[in-house]
């Protein structure tokens, strides 16, 4: 039986793509709206597993999915580096110039925004999903109407690309975690993890706890901070760090629960970073 993942979005959307790339193909996909219900999905038993974006180098951290993670007990079990690289799409035989509106979710309008600004005669009009746009002018046969999307999405609709990675910044790379209700076992393949701590409001407690990671050999990739809503003015760090050898990761995470007023694993995973 093929694995059932879940995603934000539809085919053709930067998820479906990560997931394509990650599973090969054989998977089964879950299409969800938001990214609450790609959790209520792994909640309910809907999916085995869902890919949920956590940075961009652009746009920096997706600090709900870093919530949605720890509040639902999930596991990382796996990552995936995408470069977003947008497209102008639209209906067969139809010329950059004959174009009337450009669709597409607002983020993707603006990483593209240097290249529009070149064709002022076309109309921005922001839509919540890149693929739902491509979609949409296929099904409806949408003259003069273009999307701003991945290649998949060009592919699946039987849109053609009227001008390919229209995007200003051509080093934009997406982080997606693979994400589970089952944790990883460790293996030889494991050399990465993702863990949150809080920590007491004493001085020098996070510079103990960022010595204590050196000391173990574990080398800090990501630290982030994230807002306890219950307590203002406090917050919880999230960290991935590296590591050669999971016994060194291992000793510092049980020197760090007794340093830390809370800690918990949030995943151990093959880091795929070079």
């Amino acid at each position: 039986m093929k694995p059932q993942i879940a995603i934000q979005g539809i085919q053709g959307s930067f998820h479906h793509q990560v997931a394509l790339a990650y599973f090969q193909d054989a998977f089964e996909l879950v299409e969800c709206l938001s990214f609450e219900a790609v959790a209520d999905s792994l909640l309910q038993g809907h999916a085995t597993q869902a890919v949920m974006a956590l940075e961009n180098s652009i746009a920096g951290a997706l600090l709900p999915n870093y919530a949605l993670i720890d509040r639902n007990d999930f596991h990382i079990v796996g990552e995936h580096y995408l470069e977003i690289q947008q497209n102008l799409m639209a209906l067969p035989g139809q010329s950059l110039a004959s174009l009337q509106e450009v669709h597409s979710h607002p983020m993707a309008l603006l990483q593209c925004m240097e290249f529009l600004k070149q064709h002022p005669h076309l109309k921005l009009v922001e839509d919540k999903d890149t693929a739902e746009t491509a979609r949409r002018i296929q099904a409806q046969q949408l003259q003069g109407i273009a999307a701003i999307g991945s290649v998949v999405a060009a592919e699946l609709f039987e849109l053609e690309i009227i001008a390919p990675q229209i995007q200003t910044v051509n080093n934009n790379l997406t982080r997606f975690a693979i994400v589970s209700r089952q944790a990883n076992r460790p293996s030889a393949q494991i050399n990465k993890a993702s863990v949150k701590f809080e920590l007491h409001h004493q001085r020098g407690s996070l510079a103990a706890v960022l010595n204590v990671m050196s000391d173990c050999r574990l080398n800090l990739t990501k630290i982030q901070s994230l807002p306890k809503i219950e307590s203002p003015f406090t917050y919880a760090f999230f960290v991935d760090v590296t590591f050669e050898d999971y016994a060194d990761f291992e000793k510092a995470a049980a020197l760090l629960t007794l340093m830390a007023s809370s800690f918990k694993l949030l995943g151990i995973y093959q880091n795929t970073l070079v």
